[in-house]
């Protein structure tokens, strides 16, 4: 599966920290359950990712 490929899979986010200083991103659905945690560093560059592919998509909608 690609970014572009659609799917009909329905999930969850969470995002906050631990309670040992990481950052944790937990996505859960139907037979998905994943915990993924980050340094502090890593989840601001991963925001950061975000913002510029948030930015990319709405200049395409423009």
């Amino acid at each position: 599966m690609g970014i572009n490929k659609e799917t009909e899979i329905q999930a969850n986010i969470q995002i906050g920290p631990t309670d040992l200083g990481m950052v944790r991103i937990y996505v859960e659905g139907k037979g998905i359950d994943l915990p993924m945690d980050f340094e502090p560093e890593e989840a601001k560059e991963i925001a950061e990712e975000i913002l510029a592919a948030a930015m990319a998509a709405e200049s395409l909608n423009k």
